[in-house]
């Protein structure tokens, strides 16, 4: 399912892994390598519109206009801690990407976004940002990331998680009409506590494996 502003990833495989992550009795260890896993999957639809051009490349049979990325090198944004988790994926396959974190932590109480770490690359205003985080849920640490984003500069941004409710969708686009939500399901609705329903948790301390 893709509109202009979400683009769910309908793949067999991240489905299976993301029913196997779900469970309450997946380990940490194997919580961490499907992360890995549906990261890569993932990575191959949040990279699918990046601009490309030719290079003149000599074959060992002649020279070729080969196509490459264009422009500078990607920008790769974790919200800490458990984009971490998607980030570590992403970069098998785009070894070469700058990367960024912002950290973030919700107020249980408010369930507001307090800062209290931000290192983002240079020239961002040139480069295609993506940034990762595991859950979108009421969105608001989301939104406050991306504040800081474009603060900085930047302009091409796409937002990638591993799930996401109604409410932080909506959130989004209400606050960055302009940024694409990717993400492997929409999942039914946020709990009274704040959390994704089925969902799986908290991502990061299933990650790290700590409550």
């Amino acid at each position: 399912m893709t509109t202009d502003h979400l683009t769910i990833v309908n793949h067999p495989l991240v489905s299976h892994k993301l029913s196997i992550m779900r469970r309450v009795d997946t380990s940490t260890s194997k919580f961490r390598q499907l992360l890995r896993e549906i990261s890569m999957l993932l990575a191959y639809e949040v990279t699918r519109d990046l601009p490309m051009t030719t290079e003149r490349i000599q074959t060992p049979l002649c020279e070729w206009d080969a196509p490459v990325l264009e422009g500078r090198k990607l920008a790769l944004i974790s919200i800490l801690r458990a984009g971490n988790g998607l980030l570590d994926g992403i970069l098998e396959l785009v070894p070469a990407a700058r990367v960024g974190f912002v950290g973030l932590y919700r107020d249980p109480e408010t369930l507001q976004p307090v800062q209290y770490y931000c290192k983002l690359p240079a020239e961002l205003e040139d480069r295609w940002t993506i940034v990762v985080d595991p859950m979108l849920a009421t969105g608001n640490s989301s939104v406050a990331a991306i504040d800081l984003l474009k603060a900085a500069g930047a302009k091409k941004i796409i937002f990638l998680c591993l799930l996401a409710a109604p409410e932080g969708v909506a959130r989004m686009q209400e606050a960055h009409p302009d940024v694409r939500v990717v993400t492997a399901s929409l999942d039914e609705c946020l709990n009274d506590h704040g959390y994704i329903v089925p969902g799986l948790g908290d991502a990061g301390d299933r990650m790290f494996g700590t409550k």
